[in-house]
């Protein structure tokens, strides 16, 4: 069983060509891929606020009006170049950046798991490649097998009101293949806010998430969620 880390995803999040040290500043060479949240109204660039804490001003793209695309609190998986440094806040690490690629990241919440839903959240074999937690997010890389039909991901748990006897909570990942052909593997990214397992009079909680892959092998990580002082505006 491996502990669920906060941070961002190493190997993948941050992709570099060279320093930010480097003596020369900031190449147009160079580019950061990671995951954020996008805060803006669908008009203007608005920010990507970074699992890694940093603030990103798009100010350049590779095409125009990307943002046109998204909606005020949508995660998103970026692929960004550093073009200075914004000062204008002491508390915060901004970058103007050029974007090079963006794409949404599926985002959920947790689902109570009942008799009527059992069959369509399915019981599909599902890969978890990694897991991470950043501000109230539970992020998964997953990995899976089909062809050309839509997937269902979800993370479940039993209904009621959650108290402090409960923990660690019992989450499980579900996936419904929809009968899809197991020929070409997929990776996916997913992402589920953990703010309904708030318990009053608590400032965090810990819960346990299980998944089964094609070996039939269960997958099992655990983690706490601490609600005390999230920075991030995410749902």
């Amino acid at each position: 069983m491996k502990k669920l880390a906060f941070g961002i995803l190493l190997g993948l999040l941050v992709v570099f060509t060279s320093c930010l040290d480097d003596d020369d500043g900031y190449s147009l060479g160079d580019y950061w891929i990671g995951f954020g949240i996008y805060n803006g109204d669908g008009e203007s660039a608005g920010e990507l606020v970074m699992d890694n804490g940093y603030v990103l001003v798009g100010v350049a793209a590779n095409y125009p009006q990307w943002y046109k695309d998204f909606s005020n609190g949508d995660r998103v998986l970026v692929n960004y170049t550093i073009l200075d440094e914004d000062n204008t806040s002491s508390s915060e690490e901004r970058y103007f950046v050029k974007v090079n690629d963006i794409s949404d990241v599926l985002m959920k919440g947790i689902m109570d798991i009942t008799e009527e839903i059992e069959d369509s959240i399915g019981n599909d074999p599902i890969i978890v490649e990694d897991a991470w937690i950043t501000d109230s997010l539970l992020s998964f890389r997953l990995k899976y097998w089909g062809q050309n039909k839509i997937h269902f991901l979800n993370l479940v748990k039993q209904p009621g009101e959650l108290t402090a006897d409960d923990q660690p909570i019992q989450l499980e990942l579900r996936h419904n293949a929809n009968d899809d052909v197991q020929s070409i593997p997929y990776t996916a990214y997913v992402s589920f806010s953990l703010n309904s397992l708030r318990i009053n009079g608590l400032d965090s909680v810990q819960f346990e998430v299980t998944a089964t892959d094609y070996d039939g092998e269960v997958y099992q990580d655990n983690g706490v969620f601490n609600y005390n002082d999230l920075e991030l505006p995410m749902p």
